[in-house]
């Protein structure tokens, strides 16, 4: 039986799964965590790698390993391929300024989007390193190549030393900033715009090429970023939409076209298959469950319970989930409120109905804006903490107006890795099935999303806003 390994690197903790290559069965894993903060020395993915591959009970029997991770962070690495500072992580906006500067400099959104399918934000590779240039500029000069978490725990499991060792793949290249998923090339014009001069980037594998092998001589797959990762352990196809519930949502679907929104609210990723990846973020997602919990004192699993006792709709009760100001729509100081008010719905069932219907309208936003990309939305895959709801799985099809599949809670990003492990070890996707797929089917309830539209219309256009 040949094993394959699949790697997590996220924010929090990497996680290992190690897995028939042939059945996609799981024989073991293993976690360990990573340090708090939104910049990392490399070197801590490295040594949380090691205990992860550990707990795992190690890499013996194994054929081959890949590793996802956090997209977008900046690693960058000086001629002897040393790490020049601590990681910038997706999550650290202090280059929020330096996107603004660059948007502009290229000559507006819509460039961007032409250019690479996606306008710069602050987590995107890019725009740290025009921070770096500004704010740091001895560590931006010493900078000869410039990395992603998962491109240099690969280059590292490799033990190879030159920087022309370096690879990646699309999904995760998508995310930098200056490389293309329309024309499948780097950018070194918007390298050299963010950064001040060129560098070494990592060459972009193929969905089945390799990326070498460890210093053990297990085989090495491609990587990817982590909501690519997610994808393809999931077994999603085109036509299908996941939206992940977590302390923030995601709505991204595999699609065949790539998108390039000069809004700037869909980034046009690259998928690990060799397809695209169009994503919508939104700050608001499983934290509207717990703030509304919290106001009314019970605990989540009894708001949903509630929810549940109301009818859809919440009869006019509404809530814009704008809690920590909101990305989608572009509003970083909106807060939340709640709209329609009556004697009638002043009650804890309406309120819990209300929170979960409006959390799901936000990301149904998102939904409208993939669509609007050319995305093909046949079916919803759930997942995320938000997805363990009973509510939130039976109220999203009435909200979302289309089925819904809720996976069991697995290690996604880590599984989709090892996939690309097996594919890189045969030469062919594995079609590995996810057990356990629970389905739920509703009445579309348009009604819902029109209200919570006018609510938040209203809400946004207020004079004092």
């Amino acid at each position: 039986m040949a094993l394959v390994a699949g790697v997590d690197s996220s924010t929090q903790a990497c996680k290992v799964v190690i897995r028939d290559a042939d059945t996609g069965e799981l024989v073991r894993a293993g976690r360990a965590a990573h340090p708090d903060g939104t910049e990392c020395p490399p070197h801590k993915w490295w040594d949380a790698l090691q205990l992860a591959f550990t707990d795992a009970g190690g890499l013996g029997g194994v054929a081959a390993v890949s590793v996802g991770a956090q997209q977008h962070g900046m690693v960058c690495l000086n001629a002897a391929g040393e790490v020049v500072r601590p990681a910038l992580l997706w999550n650290d906006t202090r280059s929020a300024q330096a996107a603004t500067d660059l948007i502009s400099e290229l000559g507006g959104p819509d460039e961007w989007a032409r250019a690479v399918g996606s306008v710069p934000v602050a987590s995107f590779t890019a725009t740290k390193l025009r921070w770096l240039a500004t704010h740091e500029p001895n560590h931006a000069a010493a900078t000869a190549a410039v990395c992603l978490p998962h491109d240099w725990l690969t280059w590292k499991l490799t033990g190879l030393s030159s920087l022309e060792g370096l690879t990646t793949d699309r999904s995760d290249a998508s995310g930098t900033g200056y490389w293309s998923p329309g024309s499948g090339q780097y950018r070194h014009d918007l390298l050299r715009l963010a950064l001040g001069h060129d560098a070494v980037l990592p060459r972009v594998l193929g969905p089945e090429e390799s990326a070498g092998a460890t210093v053990g001589g297990v085989l090495l797959g491609p990587g990817a970023g982590d909501n690519a990762a997610a994808a393809l352990g999931l077994g999603a196809e085109p036509g299908d939409v996941i939206v992940s519930i977590g302390t923030s949502g995601t709505v991204f679907s595999v699609a065949t076209v790539p998108a390039a929104d000069g809004s700037g609210i869909v980034a046009g990723f690259a998928d690990a298959t060799g397809f695209f990846l169009p994503l919508v973020c939104t700050l608001n997602a499983a934290r509207v469950l717990d703030a509304t919990a919290r106001m009314l004192g019970v605990p989540v699993q009894t708001l949903s319970d509630l929810a549940l006792q109301a009818p859809a709709g919440a009869d006019g009760l509404v809530m814009v989930p704008y809690l920590e100001g909101e990305r989608t729509p572009n509003e970083p100081h909106a807060t939340g409120a709640v709209h329609g008010l009556t004697l009638g719905n002043s009650t804890p069932a309406h309120l819990a109905r209300a929170a979960v219907e409006g959390m799901l309208c936000a990301l149904a936003d998102g939904l409208d804006a993939l669509i609007e990309q050319g995305t093909e939305a046949n079916r919803i895959i759930l997942i995320g903490g938000g997805a363990k709801s009973a509510a939130v799985q039976q109220i999203a099809p009435s909200v979302f107006g289309r089925p819904v599949t809720v996976p069991p809670e697995n290690e996604y990003v880590a599984d989709g890795a090892a996939r690309q492990a097996a594919w890189a070890l045969t030469g062919s996707r594995p079609r590995w099935a996810v057990e356990g797929v629970r389905h739920f089917d509703g009445v579309p309830q348009p009604s819902i999303r029109e209200r919570y539209a006018q609510a938040r219309s209203h809400f946004l256009s207020r004079p004092d806003y």
